[in-house]
């Protein structure tokens, strides 16, 4: 089956726009609103409630077979992209922009502030690449299972995690090994040995080590742990982090400011930008991937 084939309803990504950067860098305060005042309340707790209900250990191991057969047809880097026009992230409270609006937005923040650096440019572009998952092509998984904030699973849950409360109905939450601190880990064991709640940000990171490319370890670090705000953000779970966890953190932190606060409505014209990308693309990431 050939890419035509499997992609449906491809988007002109010509005609994309984002926002202006770095001005729409806002205030921290201004953005991860959960307060019942957000007129997004009702469908971001929808989605962390049943995300921090279903996320077991048990869930996320039949989640990694199911995704990690690397059965789909092989796609390049940028057809999958042009499928994240057509999906919206449920858990998010700040934006209802389509996530090829927010990826280059995201890019184009990294771009403005470390122009030196094109794999974390590239890195922005494709940090939310695992959202495809919600596409039919990728199984059509629901929000729980695909965006949100990520967190280990095995082992306690963070109380800093958004609607915690509901890890109440998490049958790990009362088990007597995953319901512990250090759960079915070692103190400082490395986060990369350390099973984190499935979704967009496991299974990209998974594509990523799949396949051949030229990204840095920066990279791996940035897509697997940029939505795990519990370590990044609160400063939770260090008792699991090693030296090389550590080292990375500030990579993570970095990144993490121009992904959240890039999110402004306002907007302009891409096409310029369309030869960058797809270089960038050509470089790192070539050819047709495995998915």
């Amino acid at each position: 089956m050939g890419v035509s084939e499997v992609i449906h309803s491809p988007v002109d990504v010509d005609h994309v726009s984002t926002a202006p950067i770095p001005e729409a860098c806002k205030e921290q305060a201004t953005f991860r609103d959960y307060s019942t005042e957000n007129e997004r309340y009702d469908i971001v707790c929808a989605t962390y409630t049943e995300k921090n209900t279903k996320q077991t250990v048990e869930v996320n191991k039949a989640l990694r077979e199911k995704h990690l057969a690397w059965t789909r047809p092989r796609m390049s880097v940028w057809d999958v992209f042009q499928l994240l026009s057509d999906i919206d992230d449920g858990s998010d409270p700040d934006t209802e922009l389509p996530q090829v609006e927010h990826a280059f937005q995201t890019a184009e923040a990294l771009r403005a502030l470390y122009p030196d650096e094109d794999w974390l440019h590239l890195t922005g572009l494709i940090h939310d690449l695992g959202k495809v998952l919600k596409d039919p092509t990728f199984g059509e998984e629901p929000d729980w299972a695909t965006v949100g904030d990520t967190y280990p699973v095995g082992c306690a849950f963070s109380p800093s995690i958004p609607f915690a409360t509901a890890f109440a109905s998490n049958p790990d939450a009362a088990h007597p090994v995953y319901g512990t601190r250090l759960g079915m880990y070692e103190e400082h064991c490395g986060l990369m040995n350390v099973v984190m709640a499935w979704g967009h940000d496991e299974y990209f990171y998974e594509v990523l080590r799949k396949n051949p490319n030229k990204l840095p370890e920066e990279a791996y670090y940035i897509i697997k742990f940029h939505s795990f705000y519990a370590w990044h953000h609160a400063g939770d779970y260090d008792h699991l982090c090693n030296d090389t966890d550590r080292a990375m953190l500030p990579h993570v932190q970095r990144f993490q400011k121009c992904d959240l606060y890039s999110k402004a409505p306002d907007s302009k014209p891409m096409e310029e930008l369309k030869a960058y990308y797809r270089g960038l693309i050509d470089k790192y990431l070539p050819g047709d991937l495995h998915w």
